[in-house]
């Protein structure tokens, strides 16, 4: 793990006294030294303030878009500190990558990234209040003890609360981390409790604390106008028929920066209300030059799919062991597929919007409701010719993002507009059309599958010709296969292939970036493989990991974590297979289907009941999920929250949601044509956990990519018709 990611190696604590009689402390990354205590009030990187009436604030860093880190991570930290948590405040971090390590909301690495280091904080200020009331009492430390927020004596009268200790404990020497004894599991009060949102009250009441409530004086509104078509230039707009629009204030060309992810060409129209902005665009009549872009199509990218396979060619090879021509050639059994899935948008409920004061200075100020304010934070730096340091990003709650703030284009554009009104606060809002025909889609994709298998219904040979697009280089990218897709390590004989288009179309990660798309392709091949060798999948992927040993530790963006573990994957099979009954008789017209995937660490098997009604439009009736997300659920409610929602996610995908390209720009616009799931679809939802001994891992993703397989196939074993395209065409049960 990067250094500054892990508070276990070095801890830099700072601790000083704060108004009030109390301390602050603070874990700083990078690690970089000791600090001596202070006096006075402080400006300090806290995460924890205790105050001299024994309330404590504890800083929540992390961005919080509904997954629920606001009050998971504190609750590391309250535990550790042996906390009183009714006495706990929670403050959202501003954007400070020296003070806080990174920040970001996305890939489900707050838990991992986290588990240890936001302990270690709580357990050092722990040792310092005890340091202080020994101190005090002229006692050995090792003699005292904590209660939820209080140092005692046993077997004395002797205690103190936080608060009487504060000021004292701030004059102590800051523990090294390898000094500190975290609890021992089967002792937490807080961890492994469930603990409602911080939040939610306030979400609740209707209270401003998302970023499109940002409020400032002398704010004005800010619509801005793209092309409909991705790559294209701006040539002309009528700026003076907006200028004339009631409201309007200005309206102005913005160059893009040559990044779509950042800055595209676009026309800003400043009002003082938005409503007023985003009409005044009706009348810019803006010409774009389209270039070769207006060509692209959803159905030109199939087309060019087919042509690829029937060409028998690739661009690369990217995984490939054995003799897949041989395996092919002496099996019993060969079966081929092809299988598609469309591009997605994310249409969080809050649409993409910023904040943006330019000071007279030259500095930015903004206000973000971003899932990596730091990366934001750093392209509008570099866009302004500004230091990092010269942009203060304060982040505000998120109405969803599930993946698409990750991008900041929108704070990048705000900037571009803010930049042109120095003194002056802007607020940029998206409409909805905006928003869905602006997005950084979930990549689609064409596979082409052959399984051979032997007489004792083996898979003796794999294949893939995968159909992707070209994104360029980058460590991550959303259309990517990786050369281990399951069931990659356990035939012998294996060949992935791919071929790339070109394409402006944005594309970017969508919750369970990948997993969400090739879940359905390899589960539901293998269910066909399964069905041809009298077999169900469940039992066919026992007997593929059967006797398969845990893979070694692995080096990963949040440090070492276990390998993959064919025992995990087993276990929640069984788990999943005994919830749901599986292979007892189900009600009539009724069907159940199986679905496994490994995502971001987690192990989730999944089954789907599922029926048509009297149109064939699918019901889903019950899912059972069984998870493994290492040796604990540190918030059971936010935990159970994650898995429901990614469920009732994968399902509105499978079954209605797809954005087609045509002349270049996505043809959908809004709810009604972008249906995504509503209440009435929502089945009966049975979760349960399957604990291992392993460090607890994120819920934001794992959950969704297996219900969709699951469902597919469940309507193979209603119906006897396989489920190959998504989303799902019932046609196909007529």
């Amino acid at each position: 793990m990067p250094e500054q990611m892990q508070l276990s190696r070095r801890l830099f604590l700072k601790s000083s006294a704060v108004a009030g009689g109390g301390f602050a402390l603070a874990a700083t990354f990078p690690m970089a030294g000791r600090a001596t205590a202070v006096s006075g009030p402080a400006d300090l990187n806290a995460f924890i303030t205790i105050h001299g009436d024994n309330t404590i604030t504890i800083i929540g860093k992390n961005p919080e878009i509904g997954q629920g880190i606001k009050t998971m991570l504190p609750m590391l930290i309250a535990e550790e500190l042996d906390a009183d948590w009714d006495s706990v405040s929670i403050e959202q971090a501003d954007t400070n990558a020296a003070k806080y390590g990174p920040q970001l909301a996305g890939g489900s690495f707050a838990t991992p990234m986290n588990w240890i280091p936001m302990r270690q904080a709580g357990a050092a200020a722990r040792a310092m209040l005890i340091a202080a009331a020994a101190q005090r009492w002229g006692v050995d430390a090792a003699s005292l003890a904590t209660e939820p927020g209080r140092v005692v004596q046993p077997g004395t009268s002797r205690s103190a609360t936080y608060g009487e200790l504060a000021a004292d404990a701030a004059m102590m020497e800051v523990p090294e981390p390898a000094g500190l004894t975290l609890k021992d599991q089967a002792d937490f009060r807080i961890i492994g409790r469930a603990i409602g949102g911080v939040d939610s009250p306030k979400i609740v009441r209707g209270e401003p604390i998302f970023g499109v409530d940002t409020q400032l004086d002398g704010m004005v509104y800010a619509a801005f106008e793209r092309s409909p078509v991705f790559g294209a230039k701006l040539v002309s707009a009528n700026l003076e028929a907006a200028k004339s629009q009631p409201g309007v204030i200005d309206a102005f060309t913005i160059e893009g920066n040559g990044n779509a992810a950042e800055l595209v060409d676009g026309i800003a129209v400043i009002a003082d209300n938005w409503w007023l902005a985003n009409k005044a665009r009706a009348s810019l009549a803006p010409q774009w030059d389209n270039g070769e872009w207006e060509t692209h199509s959803s159905a030109g990218y199939a087309q060019a799919a087919q042509e690829a396979w029937a060409a028998g060619t690739s661009d690369e090879v990217f995984a490939e062991k054995g003799d897949v021509d041989a395996a092919f050639a002496d099996a019993d059994q060969v079966l081929e597929a092809e299988y598609s899935y469309p591009f997605l948008a994310h249409v969080a409920m809050e649409p993409m919007n910023c904040t943006a004061l330019m000071h007279e200075d030259g500095t930015m100020e903004m206000w973000a409701p971003s899932q990596t304010p730091q990366g934001g934070q750093q392209a509008v730096a570099n866009y302004l010719g500004l230091e990092q340091n010269q942009v203060v990003v304060h982040i505000t709650r998120m109405g969803g993002g599930f993946g698409r703030r990750l991008n900041n284009d929108y704070m990048v554009q705000v900037a571009a507009i803010a930049k042109e009104m120095p003194g002056t606060p802007v607020q940029m809002i998206w409409s909805r059309e905006d928003d869905v025909r602006s997005d950084f889609y979930r990549p689609a994709g064409w596979h082409k599958l052959r399984a051979a298998v032997n007489a004792e219904g083996r898979i003796t040979g794999w294949a893939d010709h995968f159909v992707t697009f070209d994104l360029g280089g980058g460590q991550f990218n959303p259309a990517a296969m990786s050369p281990d897709e399951f069931p990659a390590k356990y035939v012998e004989n294996l060949k992935f292939e791919q071929t790339k288009m070109a394409s402006a179309v944005p594309m970017g990660a969508l919750r369970a970036p990948t997993s969400n798309a090739m879940a359905f392709v390899m589960q539901s091949f293998l269910d066909e493989v399964a069905h041809a060798t009298g077999k169900d999948l469940p039992t066919l992927m026992l007997e593929i990991t059967d006797g398969v040993e845990p893979e070694p530790e692995t080096q990963g963006f949040v440090g070492p974590q276990p390998g993959f573990s064919a025992p995990r994957l087993q276990a929640v099979t069984r788990k999943v297979m005994q919830m749901s009954n599986w292979g007892q008789p189900v009600a009539s017209g009724h069907a159940l289907g199986f679905g496994f995937y490994y995502s971001h660490m987690g192990y989730f098997a999944e089954v789907v009941e599922a029926s048509l009604d009297d149109r064939n439009n699918p019901v889903v009736h019950n899912v059972w999920a069984a998870g493994d997300v290492g040796s604990q659920i540190i918030n059971p409610y936010g935990a159970l929250n994650q898995v429901e929602g990614s469920i009732i996610d994968g399902i509105g995908q499978a079954i209605q949601l797809a954005v087609e390209i045509e002349g270049g720009a996505a043809k959908q616009s809004n709810f009604h044509d972008y249906p995504i799931p509503r209440m009435p679809m929502t089945p009966q939802l049975h979760v349960e956990w399957v604990l291992s001994d392993n460090n607890p891992t994120g819920l934001g993703e794992p959950a969704l990519p297996p219900v969709i397989p699951a469902l597919t196939n469940a309507l193979f074993a209603l119906t006897g018709k396989r489920v190959r395209s998504l989303p799902i065409d019932k046609s196909i049960f007529a």
